[in-house]
């Protein structure tokens, strides 16, 4: 969970106690390296892809596996971010953060998308960006790169490319960031 995510969710300011750091930040950079050259193998190349970071995060992730894919395919892959906060079926259960903005400034219609975000849970949060990129065109084709899958899925929903399988509890927090992944739970809940 992002760390303004967390300042936001009831109680608010619980802290974020770390366990274990199971990636480091060489792994996440590595990660990032294969699942790039994933997308390009998969899709014959990167004509027509367009990646999307969930907000917030993963928009760091977008960006770097745009970065990446740029060295690698010398080719300049669109990148938008989308706020999924008011398609959630959860909606007064979870904050709404303003500052977080949606921005795709590109027709989505006959493209592949990329949807990106740093750890894929239940589900919904997908689901919830599926009906938000209804609004941009009718993609050919959405794909799912998660730098964490941890498991216990509510829908049916399973991501394309993936950093690392991490199961977890139903009660630990998993923390992405540029330094790493760390496993840990969340006290004062």
């Amino acid at each position: 969970m992002a760390e303004r995510e967390r300042s936001h969710t009831r109680p608010r300011g619980g802290i974020f106690v770390p366990k274990a750091q199971v990636m480091s930040a060489d792994d996440v950079r590595r990660a990032i390296t294969r699942m790039a050259h994933e997308i390009a193998e998969r899709n014959r190349g990167l004509h027509h892809i367009a990646l999307i970071g969930l907000q917030t995060g993963g928009v760091g992730i977008a960006q770097r596996l745009a970065d990446t894919l740029a060295e690698v395919e010398d080719v300049e892959v669109p990148v938008g971010t989308v706020d999924v906060a008011f398609y959630r079926d959860d909606i007064g259960l979870r904050p709404v953060l303003p500052e977080a903005t949606t921005e795709i400034p590109f027709d989505l219609t006959g493209m592949t998308v990329v949807l990106v975000d740093d750890v894929l849970f239940t589900g919904r949060t997908i689901r919830a960006a599926l009906n938000a990129l209804g609004e941009y065109g009718r993609a050919q084709a959405v794909e799912l790169a998660v730098m964490v899958d941890r498991g216990h899925r509510e829908l049916p929903i399973r991501p394309d490319y993936v950093g690392k399988n991490l199961p977890t509890s139903r009660d630990e927090m998993v923390d992405v960031s540029d330094e790493g992944v760390v496993i840990g739970e969340v006290l004062g809940r």
